[in-house]
């Protein structure tokens, strides 16, 4: 064949041409070939490596073009769907346009004349505006008013060291113990069960997920308010309704199909159709449904006994309408106010999003949905107003600094905390004020492997070691000179 001897003439050729160079021909030609072959075999495997690396160079160049081009395109088309989610229309909050009259401003700057640098609430200060307004004969005795006024206010104002936290948990704690172990109290006409008592306390303090009772007040807007036919539509929008609710659902076991039989008179009070029916069947995997003499019938893809009894347990619970952990709803009619919606079971994110509810006003019992929909502001409100609620109703009255000061330490930092090993009181710097309150042990042990120092602070620690408490009259330090002075000329 021609390919040894093409070989053997390239070896000799260039072996001639180096041996010219060198002076041993012969030890050289083996060398040479070597040498031939190396670079050949270089060349052979650089050219393609190059071809490959300016390829890959391109197509780098390209690609970032391409995903920046992508996420241009993409971009937009994204923002345009979020815009599309959230239809909310809700009613402007009241806007007080009324101007307040040239004598109240005129009593108001004598007022803060008089006060100069002292603070006054502005409660007070709006009081006695009105009353001088309405009597001009007190305008002459304004100067004497205002500094009774801040006479007494400053009386009130709680004392430098004073253990307010320690009255505050006191106040609220002994009336605590009074309190009846009731459990439910009835609401509405069709009796929605609501947690009251020392339970929803224990709840609130506790700052639990969710509590054992969810329940919402929805307020009505406008038209939606005054008229029962638009109430009772917003509530089968608010109600869950299931498929076992609106129908009746049969198996068949001979043909292995399942045949939904819908109640007429329950599908016209729920607003729903036939089509609509169908709609939500067909949105489950591996069965197609139709429409035959006003009943649904269901085949399977893949036909099987098991497979037939777990698609009919998918069916009893399917969610047709309504909005989830919305379990039932009541309309009632209030004087003033017009047609009310309480629901058991709280939503309050989706709820607000339909249209006709006044989100200003309509309110749950869930606090961290509060807190997550409308600010930490909202959530520490709705603690003070569901624990003044909550001991108002069993004829306990607790001033409501108190419970105002548990909600300012429950919210302080953003989040809603609990009242407890796993909130507020875990947190605390003191260790022995941690070991006190529960698993002693555990504290100590994990504080000498850390290595924490206590200063002795607070309330408990002080009493655990025998000291005198840094608060009140312990917090100042007095020495008395025991001698007599000396009188003056003698």
């Amino acid at each position: 064949m021609a390919k040894p001897v093409s070989k053997k003439k390239i070896s000799q050729k260039k072996g001639e041409k180096k041996s010219m160079k060198l002076a041993q021909p012969k030890i050289t030609s083996v060398k040479t070939k070597k040498q031939i072959m190396k670079k050949v075999a270089k060349i052979k495997v650089l050219k393609p490596k190059k071809k490959l690396k300016e390829v890959k160079s391109t197509l780098e160049e390209k690609r970032p073009v391409d995903k920046k081009m992508k996420k241009k395109t993409t971009a937009p088309e994204k923002k345009i769907e979020k815009k599309k989610e959230p239809e909310r229309t809700f009613l402007p909050p009241p806007i007080k346009t009324v101007e307040e009259p040239k004598e109240y401003k005129m009593i108001r700057a004598e007022i803060n004349k008089v006060l100069k640098n002292h603070f006054l609430p502005i409660s007070i200060i709006d009081g006695i505006v009105e009353f001088v307004a309405r009597d001009k004969k007190l305008e002459t005795k304004l100067k004497y008013i205002v500094e009774k006024a801040y006479e007494e206010y400053a009386k009130n104002i709680i004392d430098p060291t004073e253990a307010c936290g320690m009255i505050g948990a006191q106040s609220i704690g002994e009336p605590g113990t009074q309190m009846t172990m009731r459990t439910f109290h009835y609401a509405g006409v069709a009796e929605i069960n609501v947690t009251l008592g020392l339970p929803r306390l224990i709840e609130i303090v506790d700052a639990r997920s969710s509590p054992s009772t969810p329940m919402m007040n929805i307020y009505l807007r406008d038209e939606y308010r005054v008229n029962p036919d638009l109430a009772k539509e917003i509530a089968n929008k608010i109600e869950i309704t299931r498929l076992t609710d609106v129908a009746d659902i049969e198996m068949d076991l001979v043909n292995i199909t399942i045949s939904i039989r819908p109640n007429k008179k329950t599908m016209e009070k729920k607003g729903i159709t036939i089509d609509e029916l169908l709609e939500r069947v067909k949105s489950i995997r591996k069965l197609s449904a139709k429409i035959e003499k006003d009943t649904v019938k269901v085949t399977l893809d893949e036909p099987g006994y098991k497979i037939l009894q777990n698609t009919n347990e998918t069916l009893k619970n399917l969610k047709i309408k309504g909005i989830d952990g919305i379990k039932r709803v009541i309309i009632r009619k209030e004087p003033n106010e017009g047609y009310i919606i309480y629901s058991e079971g709280s939503n309050l994110k989706e709820v607000l999003d339909i249209e006709g509810v006044d989100p200003y006003r309509t309110t749950t019992n869930d606090i961290h949905a509060v807190a997550r929909e409308l600010g930490i502001e909202a959530a520490r409100n709705m603690i003070i107003h569901e624990a003044n609620a909550t001991l108002s109703e069993q004829g306990l009255n607790v001033d409501m600094r108190h419970i105002m000061l548990v909600a300012d330490v429950m919210t302080a930092d953003g989040t809603v905390r609990a009242i407890g090993r796993h909130g507020v009181s875990g947190e605390k710097s003191s260790v022995l004020s941690r070991a006190a309150f529960e698993i002693t042990v555990n504290h100590l042990l994990l504080a000498s492997q850390r290595g924490e120092s206590d200063e002795l602070n607070g309330v408990a620690e002080n009493i655990i070691v025998g000291q005198p408490v840094n608060l009140g009259t312990g917090a100042i330090e007095l020495v008395m000179n025991t001698r007599k002075p000396k009188q003056k000329g003698k």
